[in-house]
Order: structure tokens, then C-alpha cells, then sequence
């Protein structure tokens, strides 16, 4: 896989940019997430006529069928700008999990609604209790003449206030099988309750009470909701790789500016040389971090599924000690203006420690990896 920029990459790299300096700036971004709306259906908008929505959305349902490495520019810019939209939740994983299990009259509703921004789908499949592990659902999918009745809840649904339908994972008839199911927000009986995460964006809980759905709801085979899930969730899983790198890229480059023009002893405070040496530190984990981003994109064309796993696993578990060793640096070398709320170093150390527990913590990633070598 090439990852050098080509020229449509770096022009859609170049207009993303001056995206985010004129219509996402620290100000705008701050005042809304204050206002507890992560999501901006205007910003949304615009990132969908970008492109940034259907990158990778086959271009037979309003997408430009891109590949992962298209991706990683793009989600690297989003990363810098701390993009607060549902971007990987509905743009990456439920379009990834659609485009490959998704039937054609799913595509025609859901795909291309998600490809122009229309229409935000994310993924429900977290519960209390099960640390990460989907196939520890408990969320029951009774079979019935009519379709199939979901009775249970799912927590931690990234951007479930804002979605539209989401991609509900549920134990057929509370056996072994496991179903993915698209659950429209409308359902009677489900219901949605959102509250903001620690790095400004926000998540929900969902109650399912005797949601009724139709055979059409299912997501490939009524028992292969798991592969369906992985599918999407690797996708995501590379994508927040190339966006945290990005994030750490813009945090080097602030507090090497703040190093730059704050004086102390007559001198600039990049001058001394035990800064320069930290500084130096912080550069090399967020090229470990790139690189690890291409890792993981890398894996997505991995044929070998454990092969796969142990790549996207190493590579988040890399990135994510690799954020927290950024992100910290940066709010020390800030002093004590890096504990205040005025400076946005602290906005991104709080999107580098949550990239950690998100889409599965290192504990997870480190027993999953460890778990493929006795495969």
C-alpha cells in the first residue's frame, strides 16, 4: 500500500485544511461543545460535500470508493482539527459494515443516505459488563412471525444522540448466535438517553423494550452478526489511528510555538536544552504513532484474519500509549497555563486519553493480540 500523498490526496488534505481554519476553529469548536452539541448538522453538511462522509462509499451509492489509504489523509486532517463530528461512527464503520453485509434494498435506504450526510447510523454494541467483548451481548432477539422483537440496553453508543438508526448487536432467541440488526431511531420502545464524554463529545445509552423489527432489519446472516460488527470496527479502529496521530502533530506543533515565544531567564523557553530533549521525545512517539497508522491501514487488506487482528491491535495499543505520552508532555512544557481552560492543549489531551477506551482499551487489544498467537 502507497502512502505517499497523490496529487487528489493532497489537494483534498489542502481543502480540508483551510476547512477546519475557517469554519472549525478552537473558538467555534469550545463554544459548542459548552453548549453540549458535538454535533453541527451544518458543519455535517459541508463535510459531506467534501467528500469526507462517502469517502470510501462505493461510488454506485453516492460514495467515491476510496480505499484506506485515502482515509488516513483524511481522518489525519480531522484529527489535527479535533473534529467533533461522527465521522468514523457513521462515515467509517456502519458505511464499511453496510457496503460489504448490507442487502441491496439496506444499501438504497441507509448507504446513500450516509454518503450524503443525510443520514447518521452508528453502532450499538457495548453493555454493561462485558468490557469491550461483543459476543458477551445480552440483548435478546426473539424471533417471531413477523420479524424479531429486541428487548435489552446498550451502553456507551458513540454519538447516539445524534444518529439516525443504529447497528444493534442481539443474542438470537438468547442463544449463541449473534444478530446485527438496523434498529431506526423512531422504534417503538427504544429509548435514547445522551450525556457528553470527558473530550467534549457525546454518547448514549439505549433501552430496547419489545422493539419490534421486520426480517429486512437484519444485517447479512441472521448469525453473523459478529463478523459483520469486526468488519466495521477494524475499519474504525484504523481510522482513529491516523486521526490520533494527527491530533498529536497539531499539539507538537503548538507547544513547539508557546516553547518558541514564552521568555524565561531572558531567553525563549525553547532554548534550553532539557526542553529540546522532551520535545525531541514527543516527536518521535507521534512518528511511532503514523506509523502505526499505516499499520493498521495496512491490515485492512490483510487476507489473514488473525493477521489482521494482531496488526490493528498493536498498532492501537501503540498509538494510544504513544497519545498519552504527547499529550502530557504538551500540558507540562505548558506550565501552569496547560492546567487552565483558556489554552486548547488540554482539549487535545483529553481526545488522546479517550482514544484509549474507545473501540476497546489496551487491556482488550493486549489479551486479543495475545490470543491470536495461539490461534
Amino acid at each position: 500500500m502507497d502512502f505517499t500523498y497523490s496529487e487528489e490526496q493532497q489537494m483534498l488534505a489542502d481543502s480540508l485544511r483551510r476547512f477546519v481554519d475557517t469554519e472549525y476553529t478552537f473558538a467555534k469548536r469550545r463554544t459548542r461543545a459548552r453548549e453540549g452539541a458535538s454535533f453541527d448538522p451544518q458543519i455535517w453538511t459541508m463535510l459531506a460535500d467534501m467528500g469526507v462522509i462517502g469517502l470510501t462509499v462505493p461510488d454506485g451509492y453516492g460514495g467515491f470508493g476510496e480505499g484506506p489509504a485515502s482515509r488516513l489523509v483524511v481522518q489525519r486532517e480531522l484529527g489535527r482539527a479535533l473534529v467533533h463530528e461522527p465521522v468514523i461512527p457513521a462515515g467509517v464503520i456502519a458505511a464499511e459494515v453496510l457496503s460489504a453485509f448490507g442487502s441491496p434494498a439496506q444499501k438504497d435506504t441507509w448507504l446513500l443516505a450516509i454518503a450524503s450526510g443525510k443520514r447518521i447510523v452508528t453502532a450499538a454494541w457495548l453493555e454493561p459488563g462485558t468490557r469491550y467483548r461483543p459476543e458477551g451481548a445480552r440483548t435478546v432477539a426473539r424471533r417471531t412471525p413477523a420479524g424479531y422483537v429486541l428487548t435489552g440496553v446498550k451502553s456507551l453508543v458513540w454519538h447516539g444522540e445524534a444518529a439516525d438508526a443504529f447497528l444493534l448487536t442481539a443474542k438470537i432467541d438468547g442463544g449463541d448466535d449473534i444478530g446485527l440488526f438496523i434498529v431506526p431511531r423512531d422504534s417503538a420502545g427504544l429509548t435514547v438517553t445522551g450525556y457528553p464524554t470527558m473530550d467534549g463529545q457525546r454518547a448514549a445509552d439505549l433501552k430496547l423494550e419489545g422493539v419490534a423489527l421486520g426480517e429486512d432489519a437484519v444485517v447479512g446472516a441472521p448469525g453473523n452478526g459478529l463478523d459483520a460488527l469486526s468488519h466495521g470496527l477494524d475499519h474504525g479502529i484504523a481510522a482513529m489511528c491516523a486521526e490520533a496521530a494527527g491530533a498529536m502533530e497539531k499539539l507538537i506543533e503548538i507547544t513547539a510555538e508557546y516553547l518558541r515565544t514564552r521568555r524565561q531567564f531572558g531567553q525563549p523557553l525553547g532554548a534550553f536544552q532539557a526542553l529540546q530533549h522532551r520535545m525531541a521525545d514527543m516527536l518521535v512517539q507521534k512518528e511511532l504513532a503514523l506509523s502505526m497508522a499505516y499499520v493498521a491501514a495496512q491490515a485492512l487488506d490483510e487476507s489473514d484474519p488473525a493477521q489482521r487482528r494482531r496488526m490493528l491491535s498493536a498498532a492501537k495499543v501503540t498509538v494510544a500509549k504513544a497519545g498519552r505520552f504527547v499529550g502530557q508532555q504538551a500540558v507540562q512544557l505548558h506550565g501552569g497555563m496547560g492546567m487552565t481552560d483558556e489554552l486548547e492543549v488540554g482539549d487535545y489531551l483529553k481526545r488522546l486519553t479517550m482514544f484509549d477506551p474507545l473501540l476497546g482499551d489496551s487491556d482488550y487489544h493486549v489479551a486479543r493480540y495475545a490470543g491470536t498467537l495461539q490461534d
